[in-house]
């Protein structure tokens, strides 16, 4: 019988069949159709998932290849739940940005599917496959519906991500040929003693971190990210940055650290000094750019790169008391959601910009403050989520990132708040540049957000606020999660 998180994977590939047969004249309502459906049941979901308990809910178990131990077996626990969730907030923000192709919509959702079930599957080749998924419908998108340099930026994308996956499988598959079982759990048992020992447990450590990296990413494997999103049309942007990015973090969290923690303290000095690059060279990259779309693409590395300092700085130290796990563990969750909303709000923007423009450089803009005072205030908040401003949802998970890895790795946590800082700075640059000064001539026609634009952006907005000042919503459904992973990862 098929259960409530299948019903969820299948509903978005059901629509992208739909707009294949059918053939619609609106592509995109039928598209925001099926992601309303998609949401209904991921809110059914939530409604029947215990925020009481650890582990696994919500089971569902078949069996599907016994000859290699691949089970049909998803489950959500509060963090695979709070990214099904963003996932169904992300998609119908995506649509709304803009029109696209029958064929882009049908993608889109493939895609979407293919994120539901990558958050949820609980066995490797299953987790696998989702994952890979993914990565046909990105590709396409950038190759046939991308702008300028669309062929290379899809290429750089395909060959980056498929070389980090083939070395991420080549690990699993030695992993199971010493224990024989892809089960998470199972490989999370054996993980304190040892799944291989020797060299070839760095090798799969090594196979398995690179093909995460690439998919966050994680410097230096982020040259491709630049070009993707700067080339993507602005709604598959937003899922790129939104919901794809994060698949990197949700492996590190779900493979990488419970099934190496040894190897983890060994390198963790090293990974720490990556993620610090991450986060401070990045929006030092950003400040340095003109194109609008390229400057919160770098942007995007370094708000990830908190997530890793967080889960690093607790896992590599060798005297993190279980309060700095929970707050740094809180944190690093509750930046991911942030961020997937945040991050889709501002691409959401230059979007905006893009349309009534023609053109997204900075320097296309000026004294936009005159002509459109609505589409720079409500531009100005998502800024100022992304750069952590108390009362605004960015701010509480930064914090308790900072908190948590400040007990453990004062030192790079030290470095780390220099990303705040370059930011800032980028960020100001930006706005003094679009909003301020007199009106540019080119922008003398704008027109200000009309209605369609206010019943998209409004309710985000309302949403940034409602999670920097009662977060509590968002901690309830993954608060018993936090505990049982500080208890595995101490």
């Amino acid at each position: 019988m098929v259960g409530l998180i299948s019903i969820v994977i299948l509903i978005p590939l059901a629509g992208a069949i739909a707009l294949y047969i059918g053939q619609p004249k609106n592509a995109r309502t039928v598209a925001l159709i099926f992601n309303a459906l998609s949401a209904f049941y991921a809110a059914m979901l939530w409604q029947k998932f215990d925020v009481t308990a650890s582990g696994l809910q919500i089971v569902e178990r078949h069996a599907w290849i016994p000859s290699i131990a691949a089970e049909y077996l998803v489950g959500v626990d509060g963090l695979s739940l709070l990214l099904v969730l963003l996932t169904s907030l992300v998609f119908p923000f995506a649509f709304s940005a803009q029109r696209l192709e029958r064929g882009a919509c049908a993608l889109m959702l493939v895609m979407q599917a293919a994120l539901y079930g990558t958050f949820t599957a609980q066995n490797f080749v299953l987790w696998f496959l989702f994952y890979e998924m993914t990565l046909v419908p990105a590709f396409l998108l950038i190759k046939i519906y991308g702008g300028e340099n669309r062929d290379y930026a899809a290429v750089k994308f395909f060959v980056y991500t498929f070389l980090g996956s083939i070395a991420m499988l080549l690990a699993f598959l030695g992993i199971y040929l010493a224990k024989g079982t892809f089960d998470f759990a199972a490989l999370a048992g054996l993980g304190k003693t040892g799944l291989l020992g020797g060299k070839l447990q760095w090798l799969a450590f090594a196979g398995i971190f690179l093909g995460l990296a690439v998919k966050v990413p994680l410097f230096p494997f982020h040259t491709w990210l630049p070009d993707a999103y700067q080339t993507a049309p602005t709604g598959v942007s937003m899922v790129l940055t939104g919901a794809l990015s994060k698949m990197g973090v949700y492996g590190f969290i779900r493979l990488l650290v419970p099934l190496f923690p040894n190897e983890i303290k060994i390198a963790g000095p090293w990974l720490l000094a990556l993620v610090i690059c991450s986060i401070v060279l990045a929006p030092l990259a950003a400040w340095a750019q003109r194109d609008l779309k390229r400057m919160v693409a770098y942007l995007s590395i370094s708000h990830l790169g908190y997530c890793l300092l967080g889960l690093f700085a607790i896992t590599a130290g060798s005297t993190s008391s279980l309060i700095d796990m929970h707050a740094a563990l809180s944190g690093v969750f509750l930046q991911i959601f942030n961020h997937g909303l945040t991050a889709a709000a501002l691409f959401y923007f230059v979007g905006l910009l893009e349309q009534r423009r023609g053109l997204r450089g900075i320097d296309d803009f000026g004294g936009l403050m005159q002509r459109t005072p609505l589409l720079c205030g409500w531009m100005s908040v998502a800024m100022f989520s992304s750069l952590g401003l108390p009362g605004l949802n960015g701010f509480v998970g930064e914090f308790l990132i900072f908190k948590g890895s400040f007990a453990t790795a004062a030192s790079f946590t030290a470095i780390a708040v220099l990303g705040l800082l370059f930011t800032a700075v980028t960020f100001m640059r930006a706005m003094q540049a679009l909003f301020s000064g007199p009106l540019a001539e080119s922008c003398s026609g704008f027109s200000d957000i009309v209605r369609g634009e206010k019943f998209v952006i409004v309710p985000v907005t309302v949403l940034m606020f409602a999670i920097g000042i009662s977060p509590q919503f968002l901690f309830n459904i993954f608060n018993a999660t936090v505990v049982q992973m500080a208890r595995l990862f101490a």
